[in-house]
């Protein structure tokens, strides 16, 4: 195969992967206002007393770099209130940043200097947590700073917490609900919600939060909103377009889990169409414990299936868990991956199939190295296993709402395509794709599952209700994982989003798009669709996305929440705001 060269930003990206997943997360370098060492002017008149510095930001995957951002770390709601004001008289905005676990420029474009847009970071202050383990139900009010393994700790140690939660504990609280966070849960068969748990994101769980929005004379404050406030609506999913402060959510008692592994059964089984399914496809796994995540490489005939299900007492075959991120196999660079990144960089990935074998097997062997094939114990070790360490890559993201008994259908149907899709792009001498696809099943965010009368749905959540099909009840989240600068990926990535757009339609499903990853692909790179953006992404919601864009017009008339991205996917609401 003739190698094709990649430009010199996708070289970068590559190459600082294998790096990445052996330094810290979190850019460590701070530079004080009256530093010589800053690049640029310090924000004018700046509110004495709040901290002030210029840092680096950097998105999960490194396709968003920027070098230089100047950075606040408020103490309170109501020193946020005060930048936000400050901001208002100077043309500045204010992005809240948690732990950058995203992919998408909701924070910041890739374009972007960081000029003119001031970064406030909440993980320095604000983190506070308090928990009331006696109410009915039980509750938790938390800082949006606070890291979502620091929260579980926490609720944990009190015999609490959630159905499921994202992979990962180094997410804040706040950019959770600004994305829409979730796991893997929809109730298996037979079973019921323990009393303050549910089974869709983690916004459903809120009871009350706290926004910094601007009052009548355009005067920024805290805010706290109830669930039953219509005015809470926009906020309990954002996209980046408010600034939440502070939860209150409830929560219930917490359950062991047993997590089993499987790496025999072959994809053709577990992807099975429905006419096929047998007692091994993912349908039948769903069914039987509700918690399942497949993870398959391209090329490869076994997925690592993951299968989560409730046990009050430990199978004796289960290895015990004491703590989180059980699979330390999956969070160093192995010397396949340097090889291979090595080579990518070049515009060489020709040996893409064997490379994508040596991962599964890689997973095979570390299962049964570090014996973690079957384990149990508290939900929040079994359910948290990826750490900062892991190798990084760009992701797309979809959920398919649709009827359960569909999950088989869309599964399947999704599988083929996409095979069939690298199939041709391989006859072709073509591998846009490298990493791993990722399946999830979720419930609703049903507002039946809050504990709280008159409780409202979000307006801006991939999980919201589509009440024109009131018999849609489950989401299907399709991801799809690629090394950044894969010569080739954007346009793999634009015939796969058009094929899922025309294929999950009418009575049979719907698709949204998952905010923190990549959506709108065309040959120039995700985000970028002007129909997708314009047109797929705010019809999918409906009069919700009006509704939200108008309140969040009224919450931040000065639209200093925003960035040139959001202005453009979230312009002034085209009805009144009043």
């Amino acid at each position: 195969m003739a190698r094709t060269g990649v430009s010199r930003r996708g070289f970068l990206q590559a190459a600082t992967l294998a790096g990445a997943a052996t330094m810290g997360w979190m850019p460590s370098i701070r530079i004080g206002r009256v530093s010589s060492r800053a690049t640029t002017p310090p924000p004018p008149q700046f509110p004495d007393g709040i901290a002030l510095y210029q840092q680096a930001y950097e998105n999960w995957s490194g396709e968003i770099r920027i070098p230089d951002v100047w950075t606040a770390a408020p103490r309170s709601a109501e020193e946020v209130a005060e930048i936000a004001n400050w901001a208002r008289g100077r043309g500045w905005t204010v992005r809240p940043k948690g732990c950058s676990h995203g992919w998408s420029p909701l924070l910041l474009p890739g374009d972007s200097t960081g000029e003119g847009s001031l970064l406030v970071d909440t993980t320095r202050h604000l983190t506070r947590v308090a928990i009331d383990p006696d109410g009915s139900p039980a509750t938790v009010t938390a800082q949006t700073g606070v890291a979502m393994g620091a929260l579980l700790d926490s609720l944990g140690a009190m015999g609490l917490g959630f159905t499921t939660t994202p992979a990962l504990g180094d997410v804040t609280l706040g950019g959770i609900l600004a994305v829409d966070g979730h796991g893997t849960a929809i109730p298996a068969s037979g079973e019921f919600p323990l009393p303050g748990k549910g089974y869709g994101s983690i916004c459903n769980a809120v009871l009350s939060l706290t926004a910094v929005v601007a009052d009548d004379q355009s005067v920024y404050r805290p805010r706290t909103f109830r669930r039953d406030d219509p005015g809470i609506q926009p906020l309990l999913t954002h996209a980046g377009r408010a600034f939440i402060t502070e939860a209150t959510l409830q929560v219930g008692p917490d359950v062991n889990l047993r997590c089993r592994s499987f790496f025999d059964i072959t994809a053709d089984d577990l992807f099975a169409t429905p006419a096929q399914a047998g007692p091994e496809s993912f349908q039948a796994w769903v069914e039987d414990s509700g918690r399942v995540e497949a993870i398959w490489f391209p090329f490869t005939a076994v997925p690592w299936l993951k299968v989560w299900s409730p046990a009050p007492e430990r199978p004796w075959l289960s290895v015990p868990l004491s703590a989180p991120y059980a699979y330390t196999f999956t969070n160093w660079v192995t010397p396949d991956q340097a090889g291979f990144i090595d080579r990518l960089v070049t515009g060489d990935v020709s040996d893409t199939p064997v490379f994508q074998n040596l991962e599964m097997a890689a997973v095979g062997s570390g299962l049964i190295l570090t014996g973690t094939w079957d384990i149990w114990g508290p939900s929040r070790f079994s359910t948290l296993y990826v750490k900062p360490t892991t190798l990084r890559l760009a992701e797309n993201g979809y959920a398919v709402l649709t009827r359960r008994n569909n999950i088989q259908r869309v599964v399947s149907e999704y599988c083929a395509a996409y095979k069939d899709l690298i199939l041709q792009y391989q006859g072709r001498g073509q591998y846009p794709m490298n990493g791993p696809v990722e399946i999830r099943v979720t419930g609703l965010n049903q507002a039946g599952e809050v504990l709280l009368p008159g409780a409202l749905e979000p307006q801006l959540s991939a999980l919201s209700p589509r009440h024109d099909q009131p018999d849609w009840d489950c989401a299907v989240w399709l991801d799809a994982l690629t090394f950044p600068g894969t010569p080739g990926a954007d346009t793999f990535k634009t015939e796969l989003e058009a094929w899922i757009l025309g294929n999950y339609t009418g009575d049979y499903a719907g698709v949204r798009a998952e905010w923190s990853k990549g959506w709108g692909y065309t040959g120039r790179g995700a985000w970028t669709s002007a129909g997708f953006l314009e047109t797929t992404l705010p019809d999918s919601f409906g009069a919700g996305w009006n509704a939200a864009l108008a309140a969040m017009d009224r919450y931040d008339p000065a639209r200093i929440f925003s960035n040139p991205f959001l202005d453009r996917l979230m312009p002034a609401a085209a009805i009144p705001a009043g």
